[in-house]
């Protein structure tokens, strides 16, 4: 008998938390979690269209016109990256500092990659769990501000291959 009314009482405790979690989440109208998950489901189609193999993306990432874009913090960026990418922080992405660096065109085509496109795993691209890599925040969030030209690179590469073109250093594992 006590077991049961404690598995009741756990189970009113967790519909309750619930309950309160979600009357809290829409407390905040500045918050619309249902509202990305239709986002995501919206773009995953169109970013598996526009994933691209290392040749392709280094080619059109050069293109006229083109951005590429490193979304990782600025100090790891000023540690290493690709030599023609421009650093815009992921946590930096708002309207005004898109537009500031992507300019007025939102079909300029705009390149992406992230820690998870280098195979070495050291900093400065240690490598995120594969379910929260930068580059699908990256996308969704692009084309959630009106991005709709968004490549990203599919591969994942060495910055040891001199065809990747890593300017700065990386620290040895260990």
């Amino acid at each position: 008998m006590r077991r049961c009314f404690t598995l009741v009482a756990a189970a009113l405790q967790i519909s309750s938390t619930s309950a309160f979690a979600q009357a809290v989440a829409s407390a905040n109208p500045l918050i619309d979690y249902p509202g990305f998950e239709k986002l995501v489901r919206e773009v995953g189609p169109l970013r598996e269209a526009r994933r691209l193999g290392w040749e392709r993306f280094a080619a059109e990432a050069r293109s006229k016109d083109a951005i590429l874009i490193d979304a990782r913090s600025a100090a790891d960026f000023a540690r290493g990256h690709i030599a023609s990418a421009t650093n815009l922080p992921f946590n930096e992405f708002t309207d005004a500092r898109l537009a500031e660096v992507l300019g007025p065109d939102r079909e300029r085509p705009i390149y992406i990659y992230c820690k998870n496109n280098f195979s070495d795993n050291v900093a400065p691209i240690v490598t995120k769990r594969v379910q929260l890599a930068l580059n699908i925040s990256t996308f969704i969030n692009l084309v959630g501000y009106g991005y709709g030209n968004v490549w990203e690179l599919a591969d994942v590469v060495s910055i040891r291959n001199p065809r990747i073109g890593w300017v700065g250093g990386m620290r040895q594992p260990g």
